[in-house]
Order: structure tokens, then sequence, then C-alpha cells
């Protein structure tokens, strides 16, 4: 048949014989594959027989010997077990249902239907590549931890790409489009160290080093780097403490265009008929295909520092699209790396099939709920620093019982250690909370917005991270209104559209009461107008 009935044998039954029903086994180079894997349990074991039988006095010739030998029971036993599990795992493509048989000691008959696939994922490390093997997940739509994906590991690149085309009703000959959405330029990765990461990447490295070190007996070695690098520190602060955040910085910004390079390259975001497919990776490659009807929205992201350099990331807005259940810590809604703000509002705009609109401003009285926020927590702020300073006083709380007494008991010793060692310095606490509470109640203020166009809703917020989100409109389930003290008092509420896609929610925070629900009411008619009262004109 074709790419739209069952699978020609020629194509996808390479693994499987005659008379077995369809049920096809994985590919068999996985042993290989298997074998090289296991080098990595080699060295593990290797390092930690070193160690014991060093400590022993054993020859070397011994622990040569002794380090061969168990080389070969861990190949050997990550072989065979590989070999029980090819032989106990089978799958197959009927015209209605994609089914898997898996377990060794527990049997397991999964099957999804094939009109309800949504997205096929093909992923292959480093070692798999060398073989040619692909890990296939196919998923429903649903999230993956309720059972509604499944996982093929590992088919041969061939069938892993023919079984893709089948699961999506297409053929070859439709991959052809008008060319990619986006495609990676390597000029982005400008954008890569421009990340938190950057200024903690030397203290994760140096972390997992330590602790790397530690698991082969260098304890005593790493305590004593460890106290000779903090006496060398303490001992020429001025000197010193701008070198190491200079290291820490260089070593940050390294690791992340590595990291950027290894997870970006050759990136390809197309659209096929129906769907769309993004392609990337330089080392472990990854292809996702998701299908646009699965899609409710775009969500454009800009951390504070991408911002200031004019540059963003896209996410989808998907039904059942997120993090893999086995421990991925990958975002597998993510559409495209950082790159330049305005090629993401194109892209933005080529996926939605609409621009952005113009978005409304908010009313003042967000801002001014934001300063005097932002006020009481300087004023907080201040109030513990002279309670700790005891510029109160030496006894803040005098003649006071109970546990109030108990604090005014400690207070004193606190406050002279915190003025032996700080001073007056203490005090640019309270000045860094003010001034960080005003950027933030001004940026927050500034990038609040909503807008309501003829498909999507978009509504923006954020100080630290500015979020746009373009929700389609028919996704929207229901409504949330949310109203504080203080928004009451200023005449505000916060609009949140629940949705079952992305994050579950997406907020119009501090509207105007009237403008809300107006916005709700327009959304998607007909979901709300039950519940309102209409004044009289």
């Amino acid at each position: 048949m074709n790419a739209y009935g069952t699978p020609p044998a020629a194509e996808l039954r390479a693994e499987g014989a005659p008379g077995d029903g369809g049920w096809q086994a994985p590919a068999r180079r996985s042993l290989w594959a298997s074998a090289v894997k296991s080098l990595a349990i080699v060295a593990g074991a290797t390092a930690g027989l070193v160690r014991l039988l060093a400590g022993r006095d054993w020859p070397v010739g011994g622990i040569v010997a002794v380090c061969a030998g168990a080389a070969v029971l861990i190949v050997a036993g990550v072989v065979a077990y590989d070999v029980l599990r090819l032989r106990t795992t089978r799958w197959r493509l009927t015209p209605e249902r994609l089914e898997l048989r898996s377990g060794i000691t527990t049997r397991q008959h999964r099957s999804i239907p094939r009109d309800r696939v949504r997205s096929v994922d093909l992923r292959a490390d480093p070692v798999n590549r060398m073989f040619g093997l692909t890990v296939v997940k196919v998923g429903t739509g649903e999230h993956a931890q309720d059972g509604s994906e499944l996982k093929l590991d590992p088919l041969s690149r061939h069938d892993a790409e023919a079984l893709r085309r089948t699961l999506l009703r297409q053929s070859q000959e439709a991959e052809a489009g008008d060319g990619p959405l986006a495609e990676l330029r390597w000029s982005w990765i400008r954008y890569a160290p421009l990340s938190v990461w950057t200024f903690t990447g030397a203290a994760v490295v140096l972390g997992a080093l330590y602790k790397a070190l530690d698991s082969f007996g260098l304890k005593r070695f790493t305590t004593r780097l460890a106290t000779e690098l903090w006496e060398w520190l303490a001992a020429q602060p001025l000197l010193t403490v701008p070198l190491v955040v200079a290291a820490n910085v260089v070593v940050g910004v390294l690791g992340a265009v590595l990291l950027f390079a290894e997870s970006w390259g050759r990136y390809r975001l197309e659209r096929e008929p129906g769907r769309l497919r993004m392609r990337r990776g330089l080392l472990t490659s990854r292809s996702l295909t998701l299908e646009e009807r699965r899609l409710r929205g775009v969500e454009i992201g800009e951390p504070l520092l991408l911002r200031l350099a004019g540059a963003a990331r896209l996410r989808s807005v998907a039904t059942g699209l997120g993090r893999s259940a086995d421990t991925d810590s990958e975002d597998a809604a993510a559409l495209t790396p950082p790159m330049p703000r305005a090629l993401a509002m194109r892209v933005a705009a080529a996926i939605t099939g609409a621009g952005l609109p113009a978005l409304v401003a908010h009313p003042a009285a967000a801002r001014r709920r934001r300063l005097v926020r932002a006020a009481t927590a300087a004023l907080i702020a201040g109030l513990v620093t002279a309670l700790v300073t005891g510029t109160g006083g030496a006894a803040p709380w005098p003649g006071v019982s109970g546990w109030a007494s108990d604090v005014s008991g400690w207070v004193p010793g606190v406050s002279g250690w915190v003025n032996a060692r700080l001073g007056g310095w203490v005090w640019l606490g309270p000045m860094a909370v003010l001034l960080y509470g005003l950027w933030h109640a001004l940026a927050g203020a500034a990038s609040l917005g909503h807008a309501l166009g003829p498909r999507h809703l978009v509504a923006r917020r954020g100080a630290v991270v500015r979020r746009t989100v373009a929700l389609d409109r028919g996704g929207i389930a229901g409504w949330t209104f949310t109203e504080s003290y203080f928004q009451r008092r200023s005449g505000l509420l916060t609009v949140s559209a629940t949705t079952a896609a992305g994050r579950g929610r997406y907020d119009v925070v501090d509207v105007g009461r009237g403008d809300g629900l107006d916005l709700a009411a327009q959304a998607v008619p007909g979901l709300l107008e039950p519940f309102l009262t209409r004044e009289k004109q």
C-alpha cells in the first residue's frame, strides 16, 4: 500500500519474519550500540576497582587482570540484557492501531489508535547515529505520564522515517514545502551567553568535578584543594575575587556557546501539510513533528538579558506537549533558539497565520499598585535592618514577655555581629530592595498589554521575563476572574483564560474591571453572556 495505509514490507518489515502477524522486532544493531554505551559503566567500575585493589597493595598485573575481567562481564551483561529486551519487544502497525509488546519480567501490551497520533519525535544520540539507529516516540496529544506515548527503541533510520510518514499520512513528495519558516544562522550564537547560567556555570562545573573526584576516592585531595583555594581568596580579596568572577564568566560563556551549538546545530523549522516539523541537534539529532490542529497559539519569551540585546525565543502552545516523562530536561515546546526579536515575531505570525495586533495599555492604577508594593517591601526591609542592627536601641522590646522577650534576647547579639562585620554598609540592602522594586514596578507596568485579534487573544506581562502569548480563541475552555483586596480598591482584576494546552491558563493581569469582562465576553462569544449583567444606558 501507499503511505496512507499499512506500510509495505519493503519499508517497515525489514526486521519482521513471515507469518508473524505483522509483529516486528527493534533493530538488532542495537546490540552493538549497547556494547559501546556500556563502556561508560566499565570506566566507573574500573576506577572503583583500581581504588579498592591499590589500597590493598595488589600488584599492577593483578589489578589489570581483574579490571579486564570486570569489563568483559559488564559488556556481556549489558548485551545479554539487550538480547532479552529485543526478544521480548515487538511492535506492529495495523490500518487502525500502533501496538507495542514489551517487558522481560512484566509483560505489557499497549496500543494507540492511528487517528489519535498527534506527534512523532525522532531522536538519535551520537552512538545510535554511528549505527544508523533512531528512537521513535509517538504521542497522542495527551500528557506522557498518562501512558499515551509509545517508544520504539530503536529502529533503523530508514524505518523510523517511513513510520513517521505513515503515521502522519504523508507521502515523500508532500515533504517539500515553500521553504523553511526559520533556519539556523550561526550569528545567533551571540545570544547564547545572555542567560543567568552564564554566571553560575563555573560553580556547576566545579560541583560536578568535586563529586566525580570524590567518587574516585580523591576526597582528601579535593578537600585540601578547596581549603587552599579559600585561603588564597581570603588573603587577597581585592585581587582574587575579580579573577574568580572573570573565570566564572569565561567558563559560563564557553559552556553556553557549546550547549547552543550542540542543541541547535542544523536547526530547521518548516511547515509540512497540516503540521510543523522541527529538526535540530549537532551531536544528538532531534526531529519533532507536530500537527497544527494541536496548536493553540505561540508564546514569545523575552528574558531580561535577551530583551536588552533585542532577542527573543518562541514556544508553542499545544495540547499534551511538554517535558517527557523519562526525565528529559529539554523543553519540547521550544520552536526556536534565541533569535532577533523581529524575526521571532515574523515566525510567530507565519505559524499563527496572523500578525499580532496593537496592544492596549492597562490603566495607570496598575502602575500605582506596583509602586505601592515596591515601597512596602522596601519599608519592611528597612525595619528588619533597623531591628537587626539595633538602631532602635540595644533592647528593641524592653518589658515584653513570652516569645518577644526571647527575640529581644538574641537581637543584641546579632546586632553586634552585623555592626562589627558590615557597619553602615548593611543599609545597602534596603536601598537595593527599593531600587529593584521601583524598577520592577515600572518595567512590569510598561510590559502590561492585551489585544483581541480575529483569531487570537494576545496578552503580555512580565518585568524580568516578558512573555507575550497569542492564544487561539477557539481553544479557550473557560474563564477565571481574580480580584485581590488591593485590586478591588483600584478597580482592577486579573482575567485568566483556561485551556488544555501549554501552561493551562494564561493571565491578563491588572486590567480594568469593565474592560476585562468585555474582553472575555468578546473573545469567546456566548460563553460568558449568561453570567453578565449589563448596565442600562
